[in-house]
């Protein structure tokens, strides 16, 4: 299956831009970049993520996944795995957040 990279959303002002990866037919975002959606810190994405795992709101083994993605540090690339979210649990941590 081929990985896209796409940016869906940038701020008012134009600063802030998250880059989303298409991976079967779904989105992706890592917890780091949902903090930046939702503009709320690591820790606290990871608690919501956390409480809809344990709650059996959603299942691990189907809205997460490990991608190899290559990072820039300082002068040289870096290829890291990195746990990624679906849509859906980016959908379920938004409704925490905004309910």
């Amino acid at each position: 299956m081929q990985t896209e990279q796409i940016i869906i959303y940038q701020a008012g002002d134009g600063t802030t831009t998250i880059d989303v990866t298409l991976e079967n037919e779904t989105v992706w975002l890592t917890q780091k970049l949902m903090s930046e959606l939702f503009e709320k810190d690591s820790d606290t994405i990871g608690l919501h993520i956390k409480n809809i795992l344990v709650e059996g709101e959603l299942e691990e083994k189907s809205t997460t996944e490990v991608f190899s993605v290559v990072q820039n540090e300082g002068k040289r690339n870096v290829k890291r795995n990195l746990k990624f979210y679906n849509l859906d649990m980016i959908l379920s941590v938004g409704y925490c957040i905004f309910r």
